[in-house]
């Protein structure tokens, strides 16, 4: 019993030894359960970065992170590393998907009094006529003495809204007097941002085990903190064209394996 234990252990250490793409091949030849779950462990910033984007729509953030994992594990079930691409790239869009049905699927049930949400579709209409009559998007105090309600329940209407419901993509938000409105897709439509945020941690992440103790303390510190390479230099008692040949050494592995990716 004893020495089964311990070849268990053995054999996660040696999954853990193993880079990303290998352990992806091992897992699409073994189906192993440790091998799914060291992925998973890997690639769980994703799920949290692609969470933190839907939050304050009316939702816990911790429910969104819950059901962005179950998407990350629905991507490693599904993902065939012999087609080519970039797991982040194929991960990225199978989360969002379960994101968005989660959100379609809570619609109100996250429990909003009735005339809240009468209100708030009263209010909706109200910005479609009152845009039309002032030429510009209307006020709270507009939409108030629109709809003869005051204007602390037009707000408390508004911010009942934001609990997520169904709607079209071409619904209209107040943009604070704004001459543009902005729509319920300007909202979801950020998707860009997040792939390239993604992609490029992966690649730090791939790039930086290229690198030594000495070389990526002149990577971080070139890079993330703005110090200069006299001020590096100094920390590492060495000279600044040390520093320089040092850089220049990082910049080509860097540039070597961005053209991996290409």
């Amino acid at each position: 019993m004893k020495e089964k234990k311990n070849n268990e252990i053995k054999e996660i250490n040696n999954f853990e030894d193993m880079d990303t793409k290998t352990l992806f091949k091992e897992f699409k030849k073994t189906k192993d359960k440790k091998i799914r779950d060291l992925l998973i462990e890997r690639h769980l910033y994703i799920a949290e970065i692609l969470a933190k984007k839907y939050v304050n729509r009316g939702i816990d953030y911790d429910d969104i992170f819950q059901v962005a994992s179950i998407g990350l594990i629905y991507a490693i079930d599904r993902y065939d590393i012999d087609k080519g691409y970039e797991f982040s790239s194929f991960a990225t869009p199978t989360i969002i998907g379960e994101i968005k049905k989660y959100f379609r699927d809570k619609g109100w049930t996250i429990r909003v009094p009735r005339r809240i949400q009468e209100l708030s579709k009263k209010i909706n209409n109200a910005k479609m006529v009152l845009s039309q009559e002032l030429q510009r998007s209307p006020t709270v105090q507009d939409i108030a003495e629109y709809l003869g309600s005051t204007e602390e329940e037009i707000l408390e209407a508004m911010e009942g809204s934001k609990v997520y419901t169904p709607q079209s993509l071409d619904l209209t938000y107040d943009a604070n007097n704004d001459d543009k409105d902005l729509n319920l897709a300007d909202f979801i439509g950020e998707e860009d941002v997040y792939f390239s945020k993604i992609e490029n941690n992966d690649f730090l992440k791939r790039s930086m085990k290229k690198l030594n103790e000495v070389e990526k303390k002149i990577f971080v510190d070139r890079y993330f903190n703005d110090k200069t390479q006299v001020v590096i230099a100094k920390e590492l008692n060495i000279s600044q064209m040390t520093v320089s040949r040092i850089e220049k050494r990082i910049i080509e592995k860097m540039r070597k394996e961005m053209e991996k990716t290409l």
